[in-house]
């Protein structure tokens, strides 16, 4: 049983074999699965893709590379979208990314603030895209006081102290691909440091594919690849950090069944 937390199986790269996909993440011991919805066009297809299959819910929200294009129709529309559909389970991914020089930072960053009012408002959780932000990131999750709702750090690229400091914040910490990498010394040192009711597990696919498919299109079943090396590194069976991550994503994404 295993959950990937973050998925981006609407994507184009998908559009020959999307169902096969899918079918194949089920074969690989997938039970569930968060697809991601960022902008306009991806979170009327992550919806899509939620109601198609009932292992999938989503995450709606509006990407820190989109920052500048957000309006406040498009923030009352993923609101009307959050209260509407049950199959919604977070916000995101929202966050920072100054890496890619597409929105300006003061306006990344007031996005950002407005996206965490917005899932306190609805009291779901987030899930935070950060990409060479990390100090802004915490300094903005503190003075937001998004521990009110707690969420995720996806695809988490920072050191074990930001790792700590973001647990204290009520968020989860999500590992995906890079985990797997031979040379990826901190992210091997992240995923022996947390706490294993703090872990999640993702693929980011179609992006970021693990060992031994690195180079290829990612795909949900890979996930598993993730969870065995996190069970390697902390020295605990593949069915327990199955278990113990699947368990940690229902219960933030307050999933019943």
């Amino acid at each position: 049983m295993l959950f990937d937390t973050h998925a981006h199986l609407n994507d184009e790269k998908f559009n020959e074999d999307r169902d096969a996909a899918i079918t194949r993440a089920r074969e690989s011991g997938v039970s569930y699965i968060c697809n991601i919805g960022y902008n306009r066009e991806t979170i009327r297809t992550s919806l899509e893709l939620a109601h198609k299959y009932d292992f999938i819910y989503t995450a709606i929200g509006w990407h820190p590379q989109d920052a500048k294009t957000l309006t406040d129709e498009d923030l009352e529309w993923i609101e009307n979208l959050a209260r509407e559909e049950e199959k919604v389970v977070a916000i995101g991914e929202i966050g920072l990314d100054y890496y890619w020089d597409t929105s300006p930072k003061d306006v990344q960053q007031e996005v950002f603030r407005k996206q965490i009012r917005l899932a306190k408002k609805l009291q779901l959780p987030i899930i935070i895209h950060d990409r060479e932000a990390h100090q802004d990131i915490v300094h903005i999750l503190r003075e937001e006081k998004a521990e009110e709702v707690g969420g995720i750090m996806h695809c988490f690229s920072g050191s074990s102290e930001m790792a700590r400091q973001c647990i204290d914040m009520n968020f989860y910490i999500s590992l995906g691909g890079p985990v797997t990498f031979k040379n990826a010394k901190k992210p091997k040192e992240v995923a022996e440091w947390v706490p294993l009711d703090r872990l999640l597990i993702e693929t980011d696919c179609p992006y970021l594919t693990p060992e031994p498919y690195r180079g290829k299109r990612n795909e949900s079943g890979y996930v598993r690849y993730v969870a065995e090396k996190i069970a390697e590194i902390k020295n605990i069976s593949f069915e327990e950090l199955a278990q113990i991550t699947t368990e940690n994503a229902k219960k933030l994404f307050h999933i019943q069944e």
